[in-house]
């Protein structure tokens, strides 16, 4: 785990993969930090990348409200089987089978099925692509149903298309910003496998 922020209110890091973003985040920051952490936002366990953490109830107060109102910007790189558009404004009805812990994209809405958008830049391009996704909803599994419903799945996402080797989806929260402290506060990283030195804007 990397830290690449933190004050007396939140904490942002880098959550590896293979970790809970909730109970087995808290548990290793608490650990590295002293004091109480609370979770604002998830993040699928095999996927990692940037997080922020509230480190009191009023910041996560704080941090919900944000989350609530849109002004939380999550940024994720992914690299998908083809090649895919330049650019992207995906939206699309999405349903959650809990007990399969999996989602649909469906035709119409219905009790359940909620409203997802994303947008995306293509970074690179060949027998498969590296894309720069914005997040306007945060739905479970989004990223991976929209691209795999469009004949992209993840490499490594096996569970909604992929036939590669790989053991884990290509995912990682690259970019995190937000209004904090009075100005727009951006935390970012990118995976080893990052094909671009520099997220581009």
């Amino acid at each position: 785990m990397e830290i690449l922020y933190s004050d007396s209110s939140i904490v942002a890091c880098v959550k590896p993969v293979g970790v809970d973003s909730e109970g087995g985040m808290c548990a290793l920051l608490r650990d590295a930090l002293g004091g109480e952490i609370f979770s604002v936002h998830r993040l699928d366990m095999n996927v990692g990348g940037v997080m922020v953490y509230a480190r009191t109830r009023k910041a996560a107060a704080e941090l919900s409200r944000l989350i609530e109102g849109g002004k939380m910007v999550k940024e994720y790189i992914a690299e998908v089987k083809g090649e895919v558009p330049e650019t992207g404004d995906w939206e699309d009805l999405l349903w959650k089978d809990s007990k399969r812990n999996k989602v649909f994209v469906v035709k119409r809405e219905r009790g359940g099925v909620k409203k997802a958008r994303l947008e995306f830049k293509r970074l690179t391009c060949g027998e498969s692509s590296q894309v720069l996704v914005r997040l306007h909803t945060g739905r479970s599994h989004q990223i991976r149903v929209q691209f795999a419903s469009r004949g992209y799945p993840l490499l490594g996402d096996h569970k909604y298309g992929a036939r590669d080797e790989r053991t884990a989806p290509m995912l990682f929260s690259c970019r995190i910003s937000l209004p904090w402290g009075g100005k727009n506060t951006v935390f970012e990283a990118t995976p080893e496998w990052c094909a671009v030195e520099k997220i581009p804007q």
